[in-house]
């Protein structure tokens, strides 16, 4: 049974950091993008990053870069989401989701997490 499971999330002061994680079972990720995304009360799901399967290719929305980081440890069948120097408007439950095409499309992805809650609050 393919699952993606995520942790990491919290509440965090403005400027502070968080490490979101998203562990799979049922199949390896080696194989597979993984794309994180993140969705605010009343706003429309975004895709933050993702990373290839390939070549580690990363891709980063333009209201996280330099700030936040993708990677894969694929020996742990885990990625993560290093999120530095957060702000108010990244506070949004954030998923974690797999898939065969490297993209921020969300509707290209197969399988997605339960999502983490992320509050950036002073």
């Amino acid at each position: 049974q393919v699952q993606l499971v995520e942790s990491g999330g919290g509440l965090v002061q403005p400027g502070g950091s968080l490490r979101l994680s998203c562990a799979a079972s049922g199949f390896t990720l080696d194989y597979y993008a993984i794309g994180w995304f993140r969705q605010a009360p009343g706003k429309e799901r975004e895709g933050v990053s993702c990373i290839s399967s390939s070549d580690g290719s990363t891709y980063y929305a333009d209201s996280v870069k330099g700030r936040f980081t993708i990677s894969r440890d694929n020996a742990k069948n885990t990625v993560y989401l290093q999120m530095n120097s957060l702000k108010p408007e990244d506070t949004a439950v954030y998923y974690c989701a797999t898939g065969k095409v490297w993209t921020v499309v969300a509707a290209l992805y197969d399988y997605w997490g339960q999502g983490t809650q992320v509050t950036v609050s002073s």
